[in-house]
């Protein structure tokens, strides 16, 4: 694979600057007149090529590749772990995915690691299923960086040629995935609701909510490879892991200039929530329709009898009345529970996107028409306010168990 680069053409720059001024990351300076590019600092972004237009001074090169899928490659998933040295929720639901997708084309399902200490997330990816694990254990991949994992990726990425890279849409996925696919010269589908394998081209289908969540838009990456997508948290089922307790470990020595970065991290502290609702095996959520900041006390009485947490719509958050820890939907937490109440909430397609997986759905709205009546397996149709009171003053709460 042709390496992708920058490169200055020293007879053809003149000085002017612009390059410097365009480079987000500051990997641009003047030496003698002319542009010198600081690959400590290049990202490989490609925001000073257009700027060059009319002195052609800059020469940015991606990796020329395949223009069909070819199923040869393996299908990797990016897992990654805590600072405990365990894997991230996400990878479970990714490792699951990957195994299933796998199938198509009889491929083999590989992590890939990046860390210090990882005997243990290593044990989880073969819980998993995974046939192979690619790891890097070194001390100072200890704490997430951007560029040295995202450098190590793109070299393992040109090594092994995989077919597809999944990766989870936290923060860390959301930072990495996409510097990666720069480098690499590839596509990237960010927070990724469903993955598929087109039957007729073997294209990995990528469906994400598009247009504020108005829309979903399936993706496909017919020339570049590896296809790759972030996938949000707790929209796909995670399997139970111990379905292989062993398999082959490629253990990688990063080079020296990949462990390079000028970033320093001073502290870390990391956020203490109430409770985490991906987690949580009962959700009951407030939508706007509860009226204020009295019926969404209500909502978190009945969730607190019922051993559940309190989850909120966005217009709830916004008003105020919850914080946004609790928000529910495309632009907040995505929840698999076990039982799932919505009350006065509307049913919007922001908010199913972060809930249809429920596995059970109970809906209370006064609107018989409510959407959110199309999701539910049981539907109260009423004054969520006076439905929810007389459940919490009965007790009898046999409907939502």
């Amino acid at each position: 694979m042709q390496e992708t680069r920058i490169k200055i053409i020293p007879e053809r720059c003149v000085g002017c600057g612009l390059c410097l001024k365009a480079c987000p990351f500051n990997a641009l300076s003047l030496h003698g007149g002319k542009a010198v590019v600081d690959d400590q600092r290049c990202t490989l972004c490609g925001a000073c090529a257009p700027v060059c237009r009319k002195y052609r001074a800059i020469d940015f090169q991606r990796p020329e590749q395949t223009a069909a899928a070819t199923g040869q490659g393996a299908l990797w998933v990016f897992a990654e772990s805590d600072p405990g040295g365990r894997l991230a929720p996400v990878v479970g639901e990714l490792l699951g995915e990957a195994r299933r997708l796998a199938q198509t084309f009889s491929v083999p399902v590989e992590a890939i690691l990046l860390g210090h200490d990882l005997a243990t997330a290593t044990g989880q990816c073969f819980e998993f299923g995974v046939e192979r694990v690619h790891r890097v254990d070194h001390p100072e991949l200890a704490d997430y960086a951007d560029q040295p994992y995202a450098a190590i990726l793109t070299r393992l990425i040109s090594q092994y040629r995989p077919e597809i890279f999944l990766g989870g849409a936290t923060a860390v996925g959301r930072a990495l995935l996409p510097r990666v696919a720069v480098m690499v010269g590839t596509g990237l589908t960010a927070d990724c609701t469903q993955l598929d394998i087109d039957p007729e081209n073997g294209l990995l289908r990528q469906t994400r909510p598009a247009f504020g969540g108005n829309v979903l838009a399936t993706i496909s990456c017919a020339r570049k490879r590896p296809q790759m997508a972030t996938v949000r948290p707790g929209v796909l089922p995670a399997p139970t892991p111990g379905l292989n307790r062993g398999g082959q470990v490629v253990d990688h020595r990063p080079a020296f200039e990949e462990l390079a970065n000028s970033v320093r991290r001073l502290s870390f502290r990391p956020r203490r929530e109430a409770h985490d609702l991906r987690e949580a095996e009962i959700v009951v959520t407030a939508g706007y329709g509860v009226g204020g900041p009295d019926g969404v006390r209500a909502v978190a009485a009945l969730a607190k009898a019922l051993g559940g947490s309190l989850g909120a719509t966005r217009s709830v958050v916004d008003a105020g009345w919850v914080e946004y820890a609790g928000q529910i939907g495309q632009t907040g937490t995505t929840v698999q529970p076990k039982l799932y109440i919505a009350c006065g909430v509307s049913g919007a397609i922001q908010h199913i996107v972060g809930m249809q997986n429920s596995e059970r759905i109970v809906a209370i709205n006064k609107d018989p028409e409510a959407p959110i009546f199309n999701y539910a397996d049981v539907a109260v149709v009423g004054e969520v306010n006076e439905i929810v009171g007389q459940f919490l003053q009965t007790r009898n709460l046999g409907l939502f168990l």
